[in-house]
């Protein structure tokens, strides 16, 4: 989802349908987010699980190595809000065939990570960050990729501790001060009792915020999303709402880049304003390419496309 939650609307408003026929079982476990898609198994299967002690738990990365290294700098992964590793599930083959040692992270109070004690937004876990940063890549500082809160929070990380990041490519972010522009409101879901109508308002979520063409949302997607979803404990967080990303860029020391799907719906019809923000603060920019027909999770819903933008990006 995007960085901040957003107001759900009443529960008659969305028909109970899901895209896939399945017994109720089946329905029950995907409502449940016990069920993980295909590729996120695939992937898990192959990861090396690194956890990262804080006060509160552990931060949780996933590492894939590649067999064939192309001797540039790691490149870790953040993901957006209510997600996990899994936004970037079409990424790690590219890039890992790309030669690319990848680490996808679980930000604090995600997916399998523990929230960082007091935490709330993404602000308040930079510190936390950077010492996991620092701890598993010692004096070397990664080319830093974030989806989306991910992508925002990466731009603060990279502002407040530039010795970590030597590359920054933000995906679909947001803290750019033009969010008053949504057109759209998220269905609420936990107040449903029937599998079907959780279901329902997930599929109505993932068409008005994640994909552009909603005949793209099949079993899987909605498992991993709702996987996702079931595992978020930051539900106050707020500063993307803000204009946090335009103003920490303006402090990043490294080369900056972004990629937006052009059919984002967090900023319909303004990314023209977006790349005007965003070259006016970077002191490094390299310039925000779009990926034609894709919604706000870019990288699942046209991954070549995107790939052959990102893969010269991190090659340079």
């Amino acid at each position: 989802m995007s960085g901040a939650p957003m107001t759900a609307e009443p529960a008659e408003d969305v028909p109970v349908w899901v895209p896939w026929e399945g017994p109720q079982a089946d329905y029950e476990a995907v409502a449940a987010g016990t069920v993980l898609s295909r590729e996120v198994q695939h992937w898990l299967q192959q990861a090396q699980r690194v956890e990262h002690p804080h006060a509160g738990g552990a931060v949780v990365l996933h590492h894939w190595a590649t067999t064939v290294p192309n001797g540039l700098a790691p490149v870790v992964l953040f993901h957006g809000g209510s997600g996990s590793w899994t936004h970037w599930v079409r990424s790690i083959g590219p890039l890992t065939e790309a030669g690319h040692d990848v680490w996808a992270v679980d930000l604090p109070g995600f997916g399998d990570s523990a929230p960082l004690p007091g935490v709330i937004d993404a602000d308040g876990m930079l510190p936390g960050l950077a010492q996991m940063l620092e701890e598993q890549f010692p004096l070397q500082a990664v080319r830093l990729v974030g989806f989306s809160f991910g992508g925002m929070t990466a731009g603060m990380l990279a502002a407040a501790y530039p010795h970590l990041v030597q590359q920054l490519v933000v995906v679909g972010a947001p803290g750019i001060g033009l969010t008053d522009k949504h057109p759209f409101r998220l269905k609420g879901w936990r107040h449903l009792e029937a599998a079907q109508a959780q279901l329902a308002h997930h599929v109505f979520n993932i068409g008005a915020l994640m994909l552009h063409d909603a005949t793209r949302i099949d079993r899987d997607t909605v498992a991993l999303h709702v996987h996702n979803v079931w595992r978020d404990r930051l539900p106050r967080r707020r500063i993307s709402s803000t204009d946090i990303l335009v103003r920490s860029l303006a402090q990043v020391e490294c080369p900056v880049a972004a990629i937006y799907g052009a059919e984002d719906a967090l900023y319909p019809g303004t990314l023209d304003q977006v790349a005007a923000c965003m070259a006016a603060a970077a002191r490094q920019w390299q310039g925000l390419q779009r990926v034609a027909g894709a919604g706000h999770w870019v990288q699942y819903e046209q991954p070549a496309a995107f790939h052959a933008v990102l893969l010269p990006l991190l090659a340079g």
